[in-house]
């Protein structure tokens, strides 16, 4: 039990930290991501009306659920949340045929899938002192 506890830990936090600084890096400059990702998807199906909105979230959406993970709060809803942003991440991804943006976003989303279903291992969490 103490290596499933520990695994999980270390998944999540590796997991946190990719997200959190995702966002990190982005949140200072987020006019210029945000240029960057309206730029990227000019020639895609998907609207700007949609893009702009998206691209002015996901850097917050990205700190944030990277760091409730490194904490351990909410963390079901937090991977649940983060799984649905990888969605999101590879439908706007493969509207624009990034195929190689894809392999890291899938893999984020299996470890999202994979931390959820094993969530009565997440023993370190902040989640465990609230419920006490």
């Amino acid at each position: 039990m103490i290596n499933n506890t520990t695994s999980f830990l270390i998944v999540r936090l590796a997991i946190g930290a990719s997200m959190f600084g995702h966002g990190l890096v982005r949140l200072p400059k987020l006019d210029k991501f945000s240029a960057w990702m309206v730029g990227s998807f000019k020639d895609s199906m998907l609207p700007s009306a949609l893009v702009t909105p998206f691209s002015y979230t996901l850097p917050i959406a990205e700190f944030l659920i990277g760091l409730l993970l490194i904490i351990g709060l909410l963390t079901r809803q937090t991977l649940v949340a983060g799984g649905i942003v990888m969605i999101l991440l590879i439908l706007g991804a493969t509207s624009i045929e990034n195929w190689e943006a894809l392999v890291s976003q899938l893999l984020h989303a299996v470890i999202f899938a994979t931390l959820l279903s094993s969530i009565s291992y997440n023993s370190y969490a902040v989640d465990n002192l609230i419920k006490k």
